[in-house]
């Protein structure tokens, strides 16, 4: 694993945080009206804290920021405050789109769905406080073994956006290619629909898509409502399916991934959807994280504008 850098070497490269915000007026339109986000999974393997990545995206010129509750919660646990990092987003021009949390909010056992519910509780009100909209809802802790009804998963994601009603924010039902239960797009659409919940959406990933065998074509029959942020990667044609894990996601546009199709398809049914960089490779994380981060924005611009133009 790459050494923690300090704060003054992670953002080094880009110039001091005092021109941020210039250069990011200065930056070219969003293509096709997106927004662009970044997952802080991306900058993963330099093992920063939160407000460093939270200065590094700021400083790459993302628009929004995709957190891991995780970093969040060690934040604050080092005796940060969450009203601070708040205002520190809101003054880098950054909003918080979306978070990353694995609650076993939807496993089969009584006991371990309650622990569960009360940290998707717990983390949806850590969301709230730094001014965040959504949070991912994957199927964590069902994702081997057995199989689980659908309408049961679907009272379970009720329950779990009634939760986010309380606290102000959306969980976004994540389906992962790699899980026995929502592995498919159209398993976690069919959830989010028996639900019967205005704010039930699901939140798609190229790889995701891609490894659970679910249709491209499936993301152009639904609406801006059940698609509102979509984790950008790409993949390559080796290693096969099969055997293709989190640690081979390419830049956008690397790989053989049918972007074009997809971003196409997405800019018709939401075309200011959130574009969150999400990449587990560690090959990236030998460039320093403003280049690591830098690059990902120009390749997700240049998949953009490839698929829908640049106005």
């Amino acid at each position: 694993m790459t050494p923690r850098p300090s704060r003054r070497a992670f953002l080094a490269s880009g110039g001091t945080l005092g021109g941020v915000l210039a250069a990011r007026a200065a930056s070219s339109p969003s293509p096709g009206g997106f927004r662009y986000c970044l997952n802080f999974a991306t900058l993963q393997g330099y093992r920063a804290g939160v407000v460093e990545m939270v200065e590094a995206s700021a400083k790459a010129g993302y628009q929004a920021i995709e957190p891991w509750v995780s970093g969040i919660d060690a934040y604050a646990g080092q005796g940060g405050s969450l009203a601070d990092l708040r205002r520190r987003i809101a003054d880098l021009g950054l909003t918080v789109e979306s978070a990353i949390a694995f609650p076993q909010w939807i496993v089969d056992d009584p006991g371990k769905r309650a622990v569960g519910m009360e940290q998707a509780r717990r983390d949806l009100a850590t969301v709230a406080q730094i001014g965040g909209q959504r949070m991912a809802a994957p199927p964590a802790g069902a994702n081997t073994g057995a199989a689980l009804g659908w309408t049961e998963m679907a009272d379970r994601y009720r329950a779990l956006l009634e939760l986010g009603d309380q606290a102000g924010v959306v969980p976004e039902l994540e389906f992962w290619g790699t899980s026995v239960n929502l592995r498919q797009l159209a398993q976690a659409v069919f959830v989010a629909m028996q639900t019967g919940h205005p704010k039930a959406c699901v939140l798609a990933d190229v790889f995701h898509l891609y490894k659970g065998q679910s249709a491209f074509e499936g993301l152009r029959m639904l609406s801006s409502q059940a698609v509102q942020v979509v984790h950008m990667n790409d993949y390559p044609a080796t290693p096969p399916r099969e055997t293709i894990t989190d640690r081979d996601r390419v830049y956008p546009g690397d790989g053989v991934a049918p972007l074009k199709q997809i971003l196409g398809d997405l800019a018709r049914i939401n075309p200011s959807a959130v574009l969150s960089l999400e990449l587990f490779n560690p090959a990236y994380w030998k460039a320093t994280p403003l280049e690591t981060a830098r690059t990902g924005l120009a390749k997700m611009k240049q998949a953009v504008e490839a698929a829908v133009g640049s106005g």
